[in-house]
């Protein structure tokens, strides 16, 4: 009979594994920088749905096509500019301000 995995060993080796594998600085670099990408987009969808618009509303406010916020909300999307971020939040009419940071690597 096979060993049975609670859900906290499945964690842990979860985990383990994790670690492991951002213990490598070029594994990690990417790791960070995709989450950065998920992080970004997930906060426009968030901040268009918490005001109660569609992608339509925000494109016609922007001056674009809906399919154009669509793809500045997908997942993995690289061809941001400040431009269209900056276009995009304003879109929101105030509700959010756009803030870019740099910080020092540690």
């Amino acid at each position: 009979m096979a060993d049975a995995y609670t859900q906290k060993d499945g964690r842990r080796l979860f985990e383990d594994s994790r670690n492991r594998a951002l213990a490598d600085p070029e594994f990690r670099a990417i790791y960070e920088e995709e989450a950065a990408k998920k992080e970004l987009w997930l906060q426009l969808v968030e901040a268009r749905q918490s005001l109660g618009l569609t992608q339509a509303q925000v494109a016609e406010r922007i001056g674009i096509s809906q399919s154009q916020v669509a793809r500045l909300e997908r997942a993995g999307y690289n061809d941001y500019t400040l431009k269209s971020l900056r276009r995009y939040v304003e879109a929101l009419g105030g509700a959010y301000r756009l803030e870019v940071s740099l910080h020092p690597v540690s």
